[in-house]
């Protein structure tokens, strides 16, 4: 009893609750979804039956389809078109099966094969054996990746505070684990570009069949799996009532949450080991079903497989309208990402309140995630932190092709050096200068950023704009290809700007709410990256450039670099600096400080604004380096506590020591040849992630 009377539940009501519920998803409603969406599905799979390179009219279809002959175009439609359609078919139910199955055992909305990292663990297993394995891959490719998707799933619960974990923190722990895991993988593809060169468009999710293979394998596992969940479908009822109504209604909570989970996993990486990683269908689907009211999963579950299905097979149809016009082909997953990021925002708008509301949604975004026991003096932290900078700097210009001595750069530097070390160090000195400032813009950005977000997961690059800087520096480059690499910079500039307003306007009438920036920020990232890889296809890059973009890199950065980022952190870090005490009562719920006299939304704002074209410059110079504005201010408050001022300019010292020491690194570990400084930072700090992300789940419980 006292149980049901935490979760919110009277004694009377949890009686009756049942009854409501098992009465929800009757009516005319499930027959209209059902009907409705098996419609949609006949219509878009005859219409993709007749899009590709080679135009196919719809009367040939038909004839195809009911008396096909030995001819070109039938040939075509019954051994390409036809196979990728029924995959698409099949991949979009168990896709959508997958995410309802996830939803009902977190409770958490937002859970899907994409945001529990799914998706990214069963691509980088793909990737480790396409490189490593090749044999076993074929072999054994599908259990394979339901090994990386289940670990990536499991590390997401564990990280994101397990049973205690709220819909916030699933999202952003999913998103960070899948940041991290990618860069593993981004990783893997450029070390071996020449072993995994075909793995790109496939990893943006792509439906493409050259015969029933694909099809012959899936069939069974998704129908198997299907069927044995809707063999269960009472059970998974009952998870919605909370773990102790569940018990005392006789239900094994434990082993139907084992279940429905494994099930989902297998049915996310049967998809994946076939045509890739496509997201979102897990979450959209489910939630178009909800929408009419159905909540039983005798309804939910085969509906929602249907409306996946018809989601995937239209979104492929969309990219294969584009196939023989100046864009060429689009991955189905890029398409459904796009698909989905609005969907993300209506979503996190509709469900803030709620989300707000719920209890244990604050430990979502409150900022206590620890301080270490015992602390030096800030005077020292400053010091040691400022010392090893100016180490990492001087490592940075003595190592390279031609390896200078620390006396050497030094004699350089005052003038006092030979001439061919000045101009090695002429080389070397603005790219280090870039990625220090670089490192300090991102830095003091993430600082401010988790300060107006309220939530301490929240960094440049995970709510977009970083993903935005990409998006407007490759759209500048394809658009106005005469203009030269000077210009580059502003269109990144645009691009995150615009990525942030994006964020803000869609959260101002919530009062700028830390909850829906949040979700609306994942929701643009997701938008970007999808973006960034069309374009990337789109301009046809070869492996490394592209992996350069996405992942942020300090290659040949000049003096036009160094100063077109200097004005910015000069005026901007110290103004961040300077709103210390706003910033501070920023980390109070809204209503403490507005007591305090805080215009909160207003100063959410401004210190908004000011990480954001801190942020923004940085990407229009190196690109969407990730991590380094999550992982420095943290570590700074862990060392110096709580209070901003102190915090950040520790922030700024690690970050540029971070980003410093990722160029040095990516020179040296594989030299002549580099790995770009994002990829370098991501997996140096992935440890320190994982401790993180325990720390905050720990807080949070």
């Amino acid at each position: 009893m006292k149980a049901m009377k935490n979760q919110g539940v009277s004694p009377v009501s949890s009686r009756t609750v049942p009854a409501r519920s098992a009465a929800r998803g009757t009516g005319w409603k499930p027959f209209a979804m059902l009907l409705g969406g098996a419609a949609l599905l006949a219509i878009l799979a005859f219409i993709s039956l007749t899009q590709g390179l080679r135009h196919i009219s719809a009367a040939t279809v038909i004839e195809a389809i009911v008396s096909p002959r030995d001819i070109a175009e039938h040939q075509i439609i019954h051994g390409v078109r036809l196979p990728r359609t029924v995959m698409g078919l099949l991949s979009g139910a168990a896709l959508a099966v997958a995410g309802a199955l996830m939803q009902s055992v977190t409770r958490n909305p937002l859970a899907s094969e994409t945001t529990l990292g799914v998706n990214a663990g069963a691509y980088l297993i793909v990737v480790l054996g396409t490189i490593f394995w090749p044999g076993l891959l074929h072999q054994y490719a599908f259990p394979m990746a339901v090994l990386g998707g289940g670990l990536a799933a499991l590390a997401v619960f564990a990280l994101g505070g397990g049973r205690r974990s709220t819909p916030i923190r699933i999202a952003l722990s999913g998103m960070i684990v899948a940041l991290v895991l990618s860069s593993i993988t981004s990783a893997l593809q450029l070390l071996y570009e020449e072993s995994t060169q075909g793995l790109f468009i496939w990893g943006s999710g792509s439906l493409s069949q050259n015969d029933w293979s694909g099809a012959r394998f899936a069939w069974p596992w998704i129908a198997g799996g299907i069927t044995a969940v809707l063999l269960s479908v009472r059970h998974l009822d009952l998870l919605a009532f909370g773990e102790e109504t569940s018990r005392s209604l006789g239900q094994n909570v434990s082993r139907t949450r084992v279940f429905a989970m494994a099930v989902a996993i297998v049915l996310a990486c049967v998809s994946v080991s076939i045509v890739g990683p496509i997201g979102f269908i897990g979450l959209i689907a489910p939630h178009v079903v909800k929408l009419s009211g159905m909540t039983r999963h005798a309804w939910l579950l085969p509906v929602s497989a249907l409306w996946g299905a018809a989601i995937l097979v239209g979104a492929d149809t969309i990219a294969r309208t584009f196939a023989s016009s100046a864009i060429g082909e689009l991955p189905a997953g890029a398409v459904t990402a796009l698909i989905g990021a609005p969907w993300i925002i209506w979503l996190a708008l509709r469900a803030s309140k709620r989300l707000n509301a719920s209890p244990g949604s604050s430990a979502g975004s409150t900022m206590q995630v620890g301080q270490l026991g015992r602390r030096m003096p800030y005077a020292w932290l400053v010091f040691l932190f400022a010392g090893m900078l100016l180490i990492v700097c001087v490592g940075a210009l003595m190592y390279g092709n031609t390896r200078l001595s620390a006396s050497e750069v030094i004699a350089a530097l005052t003038g006092n050096g030979t001439s061919a070390n000045e101009k090695i160090i002429h080389l070397r000195l603005p790219r280090m200068l870039t990625a220090l400032m670089a490192g300090i813009a991102l830095a003091a950005s993430g600082s401010l950023m988790q300060s107006s977000l309220r939530n301490p997961l929240a960094d440049p690059h995970i709510v977009g704009v970083s993903g935005g800087a990409g998006v407007g520096a490759i759209s500048l480059m394809l658009l106005f290809p005469q203009l030269s690499a000077d210009w580059i910079p502003l269109g990144a500039f645009a691009g995150g700007l615009l990525a942030a307003g994006i964020v803000y306007a869609s959260g101002w009438k919530r009062g700028l709410s830390p909850t829906v920036l949040t979700l609306v920020g994942i929701a643009v990232a997701a938008a970007t990256a999808a973006m960034i890889n069309m374009l990337v296809i789109h301009a046809k890059l070869t492996l490394a450039p592209a992996l350069a973009w996405l992942s942020g890199s300090t290659y040949a950065r000049s003096w036009t670099d160094f100063y077109q980022i200097l004005p910015f952190v000069i005026v901007l870090a110290p103004l961040g600096w300077w709103l210390g005490r706003r910033v501070d009562l920023l980390s109070f719920n809204d209503e403490s400080s507005l007591g305090l006299g805080l215009p909160v939304r207003h100063t959410r704002l401004v210190v908004a604004l000011i990480a954001v074209l801190l942020a923004s410059v940085a990407a229009s110079v190196v690109g969407a380096v990730g991590f380094i504005g999550l992982l420095a201010p943290h570590a700074a408050r862990m060392l110096a506590g709580p209070n901003h001022r102190r915090s950040v300019l520790l922030a700024i010292l690690l970050g540029a020591t971070l980003l410093v020491s990722a160029d040095w690194l990516g020179r040296m570990i594989l030299a002549p040849k580099e790995i770009p400084s994002g990829i370098v930072v991501a997996l140096l700090g992935a440890p320190y992630l994982i401790l993180l992300m325990v720390r905050s789940a720990r807080a949070a419980q």
